[in-house]
């Protein structure tokens, strides 16, 4: 399925962005900046195409998933091992992460897609509507693209423009990265919410 292929193409595509970042040459750092953006974007083109076709699948649901959790751990760890954000924001999308999506797999194992399983209003809103969905992927576009940026201009030549503003770049795209990390909880929590309701409603021997 062509969704299902355009998917599949962003694991290169990441691993492409890995290299060029860190062969510490400004250059390829800029260059590594668009191809993120592009990588970023094919996750609402498949999406799309999927949709358009009414060819969803439990399959093309899970694997969509599994790549933005990639991309998600994967930028925030390199983006930590350079020194571009705090300890404390890989380890919340970490934990996060971790809790949410083993849950899920609960729901998974029933033949329930992952953004299905959400009941009840607020939870459904705050889990998979296009607002909160958008507002997430854009502050997460806005970080991992604008400190990849401002770590480029890091690496420009000492008294340029670029490398004499790149520590304000920074600190303007870090905020974005804390406004990811707590949309990453608010997002998290009606899943937790939901089945820790069932774990503790269940009897026990």
């Amino acid at each position: 399925m062509l969704a299902n292929w355009i998917t599949l193409s962003r694991y290169p595509l990441l691993l492409i962005f890995i290299v060029l970042i860190y062969s510490r040459n400004a250059a390829a750092t800029l260059v590594s900046v668009p191809l993120l953006l592009i990588a970023i974007l094919l996750d609402s083109v498949d999406g799309y195409i999927a949709r358009s076709n009414k060819i969803t699948s439990m399959m093309g649901s899970v694997l969509d998933i599994a790549l933005d959790r990639t991309y998600e751990l994967v930028l925030w760890i390199i983006l930590l091992h350079l020194g571009m954000v705090p300890v404390a924001i890989p380890l919340i999308v970490v934990i996060r992460t971790v809790m949410t999506d083993a849950l899920r797999s609960l729901g998974v194992s029933e033949g329930k897609r992952p953004f299905d399983q959400q009941e009840g209003s607020l939870g459904s809103f705050l889990v998979k509507s296009p607002w909160m969905r958008s507002s997430y992927g854009f502050s997460k576009i806005l970080a991992f693209c604008g400190l990849t940026l401002a770590y480029a201009f890091s690496l420009m030549p000492e008294h340029s423009w670029a490398q004499q503003n790149a520590a304000l770049f920074k600190d303007i795209f870090v905020v974005a990265a804390w406004i990811a990390a707590m949309l990453c909880v608010v997002r998290g929590l009606p899943v937790v919410v939901t089945y820790g309701k069932l774990l503790f409603s269940e009897k026990h021997d």
